[in-house]
This record gives structure tokens, sequence and C-alpha cells, in this order.
């Protein structure tokens, strides 16, 4: 059914809308960067994939343990001091890198623990802008909204896929501590800058029972409880596809491929794990346009009905890569950045809508999901020791079928 398009941003709300949306830049280029440090450290330290997977384990990890004393802290003291303790935990381990010529053999798990503690940082800036986007208009705007903010996610992962396989794969020896420390500088004046700035602060509707604000609220909601597992799942598929698609285009030999094509035309020899970084670019460009183009249809289609197209288009494209058919599934697994742009901030939006004073609280739980991140790259990661990247792609392709399930539920009975 074709809706009314309504204003996608409510009067006045614009100034805190441009402000959230450049955090989801922000953390979407930090997120980038760990796709790259994945082969990076694998060439590095000589580990495997499973090993190396303990780069995403940890920092999203941090976002399970982090999400619910982020969300008790910004309903105690609002969303600002969120956004500035994030920003603080963030910006101090991002700046905490120059120390690690001074851990020597143990480097590896120095860096680990600084990736936690961002982690914890981005955990703390996601709980207080998820849900505060969703409230800056008209509900019937909520999922669009949250899609439109969430594109500038894409654009800063990008960047920071780019910018970081440029700078690990085109030089020897890079020092990876040095673009940390220009981003925690950065972050840490961005924190002082937005401390002094005032955001409207939205007051849940408390006119609810005291057995609804309770915990156990949620847990009486089965579409809720279906939506935290449908996140749980699509972090499961994102962060593991990404987190080893360089491997993939470079063990499928198509970054060979491109590399001897690039030569062949301009006389450039350029480094495999390159160019697969550049085609992770591409796929996370075609990512942020998927965004741009679901939160638009969004102003005129239901959610609904556009999270079943998108999962639908997940399930085949990630199983036409399974099924291993040369370019056919190497174009596929591009293409599967296109159909999942819009999935986490449109089950996101859907999972809260209509909870009242359980939003904020029930936005901190879905914060937790991330955790599935931190499973999805183990499991993809030892998928691949034990045979290859293209088996690996069944994990992914799992976590798309629950979402289709999902998304097929909410079409057609809610």
């Amino acid at each position: 059914m074709i809706k009314q398009k309504i204003s996608l941003v409510g009067r006045g709300y614009w100034l805190p809308f441009v402000l959230i949306t450049f955090f989801f830049f922000l953390w979407g280029f930090t997120r980038a960067i760990l796709d790259v440090l994945n082969p990076f450290f694998q060439e590095s330290f000589r580990i495997n994939k499973t090993q190396a997977s303990l780069i995403q384990f940890v920092t999203y990890l941090a976002y399970f343990v982090m999400a619910i004393p982020a969300g008790i802290l910004i309903r105690r003291h609002g969303t600002r001091h969120g956004v500035v303790v994030g920003l603080i935990a963030f910006g101090g381990a991002a700046l905490a890198f120059v120390l690690s010529r001074f851990f020597g053999e143990h480097i590896f798990y120095f860096y680990l623990l600084l990736l936690f503690v961002i982690g914890c940082g981005l955990a703390c800036l996601e709980v207080a802008a998820n849900p505060y986007v969703t409230l800056l208009g008209e509900q019937e705007t909520a999922a669009s909204r949250i899609n439109r903010a969430q594109s500038f996610n894409g654009l800063g992962c990008i960047l920071g896929s780019l910018l970081g396989g440029a700078y690990c794969f085109s030089t020897d020896a890079p020092n990876i501590s040095a673009p940390y420390i220009v981003i925690g500088l950065v972050v840490l004046v961005i924190a002082v800058l937005f401390s002094r700035v005032k955001l409207p602060e939205f007051v849940m509707d408390d006119a609810k029972t005291d057995v609804e604000l309770k915990p156990r609220g949620l847990m009486r909601r089965p579409m809720f409880i279906f939506g935290l597992v449908a996140l749980f799942c699509y972090e499961i598929a994102e962060i593991a596809i990404n987190s080893f698609f360089i491997n993939y285009a470079t063990e499928n030999n198509m970054a060979q491929w491109l590399s001897e094509a690039i030569d062949s035309v301009w006389g450039m020899k350029l480094n495999y794990n390159f160019i697969a970084s550049i085609v992770l670019s591409v796929g996370l460009f075609l990512f942020m346009l998927g965004r741009f183009a679901g939160s638009w249809v969004m102003g005129f289609v239901k959610a609904e009905k556009v999270l079943l197209i998108c999962a639908v288009g997940t399930v085949a494209t990630s199983g036409l890569v399974v099924m291993d058919i040369h370019i056919v599934s190497f174009v596929a697994s591009i293409l599967i950045f296109v159909f999942e742009s819009i999935m986490f901030p449109t089950i996101f939006a859907l999972s809260i809508k209509g909870l009242g004073s359980l939003t904020q609280k029930a936005s901190a739980v879905l914060m937790m999901t991330p955790i599935g991140g931190a499973v999805g790259t183990v499991l993809m990661g030892m998928a691949a020791d034990h045979r290859d990247m293209t088996f690996s792609f069944l994990v992914p392709l799992l976590a798309f079928i629950v979402i289709l399930a999902y998304s097929t539920i909410k079409k057609l009975f809610v």
C-alpha cells in the first residue's frame, strides 16, 4: 500500500539529527578498519583465520558487556552524557596505541585489549544514538530516519576500508598504531566540543504500570524477542562477511584476476589484498547506496515489505556464493551488501516500535546483539580453516534464513 509522505525529521530536530548522524559515520570508519586488520594481522603475526577472528570477537564482545550499563547511564544522565562517555573511551583507547611499542611479543594481545575498550566506547555511542534518532520525528518515519542516519555509517565504512587497505597493503611494514593515534586525537577533540552542546532530551512515557517497567515486560513480547534473535543473526552475517571478504576475494583468485587486468592495462602491480580491500570498498559503497535507497523507499512503502524483499535477496545471493559458480558467486558476494544494507536499522526500528516506556531498555538489550559479530567471525574463521572460504559462507546463509523467517512473519501477521 502506498503511504502519504511525512517529514523525515521533526521541526527543530535537524541539528541533533545531523550531530548524531556524524557519529554513525565515525564508528562506521572505525569498524571498517577491523576488516582490514583481520588479513593484515594474519600476515604480520602468522596466525590462522580463527585466531585473527579474535579482533572482531573482542570488539563485539564489548558491545555485549557494555550495552546494559550504557543504557543505565543514559537513562540516569541523558543522551549527551552517554555520548561523551563513549567518545572518551573510544578516543582514549585509540590514543593508547602509541604505547604498543613497549609490548614486544605480546603486542597482538595489547591490540586486542585496546580494541575491547574501543568497542565499549562504540557501544555507549550506539545505545545513545539509535533510539534517539527514532524519536526525532513521527513514529511512522522512524525506520526511514534511522536508515538515513546509518547511511553515513556506510560512508565511514567505505573510507575506513579504502584508506585502511591503502595504508596496510601498499607499503612495507606499516605502523598500525599511527592511524589509531590520529583517530584518538580527533575523537577526544569532538568529545570536548560535544560536551558543550545541549541536545533535546526525551522523557519516555512513564504512565505504564510498574509491572511493565520491569525487565520481564520485554520478555512478554514475542515479536520483540524474535526481533532480538533476527538482529543477532544479522550481526553474525554482516560482521563475518566483512571480516573475511578480503580472504574470500584472494583465495578465490578474483583479486589476482583483477590485479592482472590492472597490470595489463595500466602497468601497475598491486598487492592482492589491497585489490581485495578496494573491492570490499565497492561492496560497502553499494551498502551505503542501499541504505539511502531503502530510506527513500520506506517513505512510501511499509518497512516490513522492504525488509522481506531484502531478506529474500540475501538468502539468494549468499546461497549462490556457497554454490561456488566462479564469477557468478563473486558477483553475488558483492550484491549481498546491497540487500543487507537496510536490515539492522529496520529490524531495530520495528523491534522497539510501540514499546513506550520500555523503549530505552529495549534499545540497550538490542545493542547487545553485536555479540553476534563475535560469534559469527569465529564460526566463519573455523569453517574456513576446516575447509575453505566458500564453505564458510554457510554461516551467514543460515543467519539470513532466520531473518527471512522474521520478516515473513512481520509482513504477514503483524
